[in-house]
């Protein structure tokens, strides 16, 4: 499908594709993923990519690290998602700005603590695995792509269902 290779979109085809797909379980998300935001309309896209965002590392159920960054040499951090601002008018910076301005905020971010938990949740139907956040009012929601590879869904509270940041993350290729 043109959405999942990076091709623009629409909500609705988004809502299609996730529908679509079968559920995940919570024991099958143990480990590392990279992420990559889907083009689909949505007022928070790309400001998360605009901050060298990595994807989520799922150590168990009770043990998520849901926020993790690449460092401009490429390492990793785990930041803390409580204190990031996910306001839609940050997308209106240049991108440039934005990383820099997210780089000199990093030091504050930076946790080595868990800030999520995964659950089996029903949504749109279906029971699969979702990230419930710990501290913010949001949860994520997956569907299974392939062995390798989940679509899910950011549902901020408040936000209408019509402009959710949906997304893929991947597992990485074992270096």
């Amino acid at each position: 499908m043109d959405l999942l290779r990076g091709g623009q979109s629409d909500q609705s085809e988004a809502w299609a594709l996730f529908d679509s797909l079968e559920p995940v379980a919570v024991d099958q998300l143990t480990g590392l993923w990279r992420g990559r935001e889907l083009r689909t309309g949505c007022a928070l896209e790309g400001l998360l990519e605009a901050c060298r965002w990595y994807g989520k590392r799922f150590v168990d159920p009770e043990r998520v690290q849901p926020t993790i960054f690449a460092r401009a040499d490429g390492s990793l951090f785990a930041a803390n998602p409580s204190l990031l601002p996910m306001w839609p008018a940050l997308t209106q910076l240049p991108t440039g700005l934005m990383r820099s301005a997210f780089d000199l905020a990093r030091p504050f971010l930076l946790t080595r603590g868990y800030h999520a938990r995964l659950r089996p949740l029903e949504y749109r139907g279906q029971v699969s695995a979702a990230m419930v956040y710990d501290r913010i009012p949001v949860i994520d929601s997956f569907r299974r792509i392939d062995q390798d590879s989940l679509l899910g869904v950011m549902d901020l509270k408040n936000t209408p269902g019509a402009n959710l940041l949906f997304f893929v993350l991947e597992r990485p290729d074992p270096a």
